[in-house]
């Protein structure tokens, strides 16, 4: 839940319409100071901070007064095509808890794969067995005949005799 926190208090302001139309002068440039500073590296920024300030007046004005969520917003946003920073923001909103879920998904497979082998499982073992179910896209495109024979003629013990 401190995740949560910190993912509300830097795009808290994005969530819905009625966040973001609440929202007076001060109030907004504090709220884009903050998210152009944690996506912020050196001298590098995914927006800027002016732009961003006055993209979203403009869009706390035309937005309608029906409410929206925030993938909403993001489709009104890019089929207006003109809030270039907006965009880029929602974007990050949106693709956060996908990299979340991810990593949550590879903890429940490992748990699922610990509880059930437990006993009779080695933790190398283990974790080869949590890469290949984590990892399932990639093992799948591997041809595994070609995996087999390179495998069979590294590992031969059977020596020929004449």
């Amino acid at each position: 839940f401190e995740e949560l926190k910190t993912f509300g208090s830097i795009f808290g302001f994005l969530f819905n319409s009625k966040e973001l139309k609440s929202l007076g002068d001060n109030d907004l440039r504090r709220c884009c100071t903050n998210f152009v500073n944690k996506f912020t590296h050196g001298k590098s920024a995914d927006v800027d901070l002016d732009d961003f300030v006055s993209e979203l007046k403009v869009l706390q004005m035309t937005l309608p007064n029906t409410f929206m969520s925030a993938d909403q917003i993001f489709e009104f946003v890019r089929d207006a095509d003109c809030y270039l920073n907006v965009s880029i923001a929602y974007r990050i909103l949106l693709t956060v808890p996908v990299t979340v879920a991810s990593a949550e998904r590879s903890f429940s497979k490992l748990k699922l794969l610990k509880n059930y082998l437990r006993s009779t499982m080695s933790q190398e073992r283990l974790n080869g067995l949590a890469m290949c179910c984590i990892e399932k896209n990639m093992l799948d495109s591997i041809d595994l005949d070609t995996l087999i024979d390179d495998f069979a003629s590294k590992n031969a013990r059977k020596s020929r005799f004449t």
